[in-house]
């Protein structure tokens, strides 16, 4: 598709290959191009970022005159051959997994945030799905991203005088996006339907280039929908629950749809939150189409191709839909699966029985997915509590929910001076090649050198911040700036706090005691500064009372040159924050976190963290990387325990991170901390970055998944077929399936232990006997030693007696024979969650 079609006006041919340029977001990590862009047009590029609205804006008299610069076209053909070159050279995938098969991995999300210029995202959620896919595009790994284009998308943030929050929701324009229409063979408008009550919807769609990886989007602001149904993707987690369940029957069935009419055939669905559940249903429906297989068989075989990441830490986190609602959108729907709508409904609870449960996304998920994981090892803890109940009489540990944890996409994060530094070190390729070789690099960087990146991008980021509160004051009508020529001090010890203003998250932990937090900022040896930004969401009271504190804080007489708060908290603002900051402060009430992603970002450029021991620093702390708060156990929403995390907190700023800071070396090296930044960019950055990331859900997930599918999909689906029907008879012989008595027998350091199974006709081959124990005291696995076949039964054919050796180390009462389903090729306890344990 050549992008210059869809500009106002023709470019001259000495510009050839600028339009390419602008249409690709990879220069929204790649900023080498970033002269060329504000040679174009210096304003709009400062204001915007946005190098496809410069090129819809630039008059012709400016292109003209840019094609006779010698200079500028030079430039022009080096960033031309520098984008091809990128996207020609083989990448990792190539070099490690050439031989290996793995069509476009279908990667669904609610939300994608690759950068200002594409404002469809709210916060860490689509922030990682925009860091994966432009980590795959650096890896080389084929994905294809599939969202909504938002014609609002996330509101807007700015206070009025008082420091009430405000909201506003600008139109998104598509032409001046960097996002380009998809055409079908005709050259028409590429669209698909999705039926709702009474009327068809028709969705148009759209591409964002993303380096090698392409961004798919879906509008229905068309005029052949009605009024009401066009502003079904206006606004991103916006409206009620009627305009979720239709936004996600967007996504989910519609982004599918999409998917098969550009001919894109993905072996794998990767879903990022339950947002997307329903494309597991119409990939199963599209399978009934091809095949003639019925819904069951199906899903059996869709469902070894799907992956499903959960980031949600609380069960009320998770989109539950009436039942009345379902059957009023999804009601026929259901027939074309060739289900009722309580067969439908049952895939979304745990008790299918019960007409009153609401349909829980997440649940739908699960069942439509063979690989589930969290966002952090807590998370996966948390997870597979969450869903036990989808797994009865199953030990949460067994629960089948695994963990990769987040990363981010670095070189998006890094400042210029912290660039420089890891090229020098590591050379410019670093972030698309295995990371293993970065940490012994880094080490070997000087003190003085990495102090001097810290002191570069404080200085950077103090002066950022002191035009953007001059812009923030003179729109509330204030001198702009009189007012913020002499906030902050390049020189001292700058704090960094910015993320959703929840109440879960604690923004106002540091406001517990407010007099002895300025004795902390205005401590004349050791004086701190603090940054804030973050939004609570336009119907949250209490997140927008947390936000007016911090707003009437920063305004007291005593820090209003040392407290900052910056409004509008979007991927530019953290971008300079996490770039500048010495220090990130992150206090979620645990386990409430998942991962968070936002201290990660700070790694690269040699920023600290003191955090919480929560989601990713509870894997990644040390005292010798950072700070942090908590006993590492759960303690709910107890104000006592917050009020000894505050004075921890204010404690450890007082007694360690103020000291470390300034206490200086004849250098003027303040070596602790120097020591610190080392071992946390050195060890840290690489280890969660979402190169290493992709790597795992790569050869983890993805390339097994694959194979898994293929396999079932193979000769009409007839793996998925046999699966089903021994799936099938296990659910009809279970309740008859009943242990006998144990007997034990001690030997030497060893139990014989032995006990009769009546199988209730079931083939023994399609289970597994086996004595479980809890995990021993140090331990985090539990025990399973199969039992062999010892004798059949005398007096009937339906029973076995099974044996095993266990050891005498442990009381016998320690261990229960149990029975699992058993098949080579199926997931247990995911996609056969029974089990029956001797009494």
């Amino acid at each position: 598709m050549n992008p210059e079609r869809y500009l106002p006006r023709a470019l001259p041919a000495a510009l050839e290959g600028l339009a390419e340029l602008a249409v690709d977001l990879r220069w929204s990590w790649n900023h080498s191009a970033d002269a060329l862009w504000e040679a174009v047009d210096a304003d709009l590029w400062r204001s915007t970022g946005n190098p496809w609205l410069i090129l819809e804006s630039v008059s012709r008299r400016r292109l003209d005159a840019l094609a006779r610069d010698d200079g500028f076209r030079r430039e022009l053909h080096r960033q031309v051959r520098h984008r091809r070159a990128y996207m020609d050279q083989p990448a990792w995938f190539d070099r490690r997994h050439g031989s290996a098969s793995l069509g476009p991995v279908a990667y669904f999300s609610m939300e994608f945030g690759l950068g200002e210029a594409l404002p469809i995202y709210s916060g860490g959620l689509g922030i990682l799905a925009g860091d994966l896919l432009k980590t795959a595009s650096d890896l080389g790994v084929p994905v294809a991203g599939v969202g909504l284009l938002y014609q609002q998308g996330y509101f807007r943030q700015a206070l009025d005088a008082d420091g009430n929050q405000l909201a506003y929701f600008p139109y998104n324009n598509p032409t001046m996006l960097p996002v380009l229409p998809l055409r079908d063979a005709d050259g028409e408008w590429l669209r698909v339907s999705v039926d709702l009550p009474g009327r068809r919807l028709v969705v148009r769609g759209w591409e964002a280039r993303v380096g090698r990886t392409s961004l798919y989007l879906l509008d229905s602001n068309d005029l052949l929908n009605e009024p009401g149904d066009r502003g079904i993707t206006g606004e991103l987690y916006g409206g009620g629950t009627e305009l979720r369940l239709q936004q996600e029957m967007v996504l989910g069935i519609g982004g599918w749809r999409l998917l098969r009419a550009l001919g894109v055939d993905s072996e794998i669905c990767h879903l990022n939150e339950g947002h997307a559940a329903f494309v597991v249903l119409e990939r199963a429906r599209n399978l009934m189409q091809t095949t003639g297989r019925d819904f069951a068989a199906a899903l059996r075989c869709t469902r070894a191709g799907n992956v499903f990441t959960t980031h949600t830490p609380v069960a009320a986190g998770f989109d539950r839909f009436a039942p009345r609602l379902m059957a009023q959108y999804l009601g026929r729907y259901a027939g074309e699966l060739g289900l009722d709508l309580s067969g439908l409904l049952a895939l979304g609870r745990t008790r299918p029985e019960d007409d009153q449960e609401p349909f829980n996304m997440a649940f739908l998920a699960l069942r439509g997915c063979n690989r589930v994981n969290g966002v952090s090892a807590i998370h996966g803890q948390v997870s597979r509590r969450l869903f036990q109940p989808l797994f009865p009489r199953w030990p949460q540990g067994e629960v089948p929910v695994t963990h990769v944890t987040n990363g981010v996409h670095v070189p998006s994060w890094d400042s210029a001076a912290a660039d420089t530094l890891w090229t020098r070190a590591s050379g410019q390729d670093r972030w698309r090649n295995p990371t293993e070789q970065l940490e012994r690099n880094l080490r070997a960087v000087g003190d003085r050198e990495l102090w001097q990146v810290r002191c570069d991008g404080r200085r950077t980021l103090v002066e950022g911040v002191r035009r953007r509160l001059a812009r923030q004051s003179a729109a509330r009508g204030a001198e702009g700036l009189s007012e913020a020529a002499g906030v902050l001090d390049p020189d001292r010890l700058v704090l960094g706090f910015a993320r959703r203003f929840a109440t879960y998250k604690r923004p106002n932990l540091l406001l517990h005691d407010p007099e002895r937090l300025v004795r902390i900022l205005t401590d004349p040896r050791r004086p701190a500064q603090l940054i804030l930004a973050g939004k609570a969401h336009p119907r949250d009271e209490a997140g927008r009372r947390m936000v007016k504190a911090w707003a009437e804080f920063a305004r007291r007489p005593a820090v209003r040159d040392r407290v900052v708060f910056l409004t509008d908290y979007d991927m530019a603002l953290a971008a300079e924050l996490v770039q500048g900051v010495d220090l990130w402060i992150n206090t979620p009430r645990r386990p409430w976190e998942a991962c968070g992603t936002s201290g990660m970002k700070v790694l690269v450029n040699g920023g600290l963290n003191l955090s919480e021991l929560d989601g990713w620093w509870a894997e990644a702390y040390t005292p010798q990387r950072g700070w942090a708060l908590g006993d590492g156990r759960e303690h709910d929403d107890d104000p006592a325990w917050d009020a000894r995390e505050a004075e921890a907190l204010y404690d450890l700023l007082e007694r360690e991170v103020a000291p470390a800071f300034y206490d200086r070396d004849d250098r003027g090296v303040p070596a602790e901390w120097v020591s610190r930044m080392r071992e946390s960019m050195a060890h840290l950055t690489p280890l969660f970055s979402s190169n290493r990331m992709v790597r795992d859900y790569t050869e983890r997930y993805y390339l097994p998944a694959a194979e898994d599918f293929r396999r079932r999909a193979a000769d009409g689906a007839r793996l998925a077929v046999e699966l089903e029907d021994w799936h099938r008879t296990l659910i009809q012989h279970w309740p008859g399936v009943e242990f006998g008595a144990l007997e034990a027998d001690a030997g030497g350091d060893m139990w014989r232990i032995r006990v009769p199974l009546d199988l209730n006709g079931l083939d023994p081959a399609w289970v597994q006997v086996e004595l479980y124990a809890d995990p021993a005291p140090g331990q985090d696995r539990p025990v399973r030693i199969p039992m062999a076949r010892e004798a059949t039964l005398s007096d009937t054919h339906r029973g076995h007696v099974y044996a095993a050796d266990a050891p005498a180390d442990r009381p016998l009462a320690h261990f229960t024979p149990r029975v699992v389903p058993a098949h080579p090729d199926a997931r247990v306890p995911l996609e056969a969650a029974l089990v029956r344990w001797q009494r």
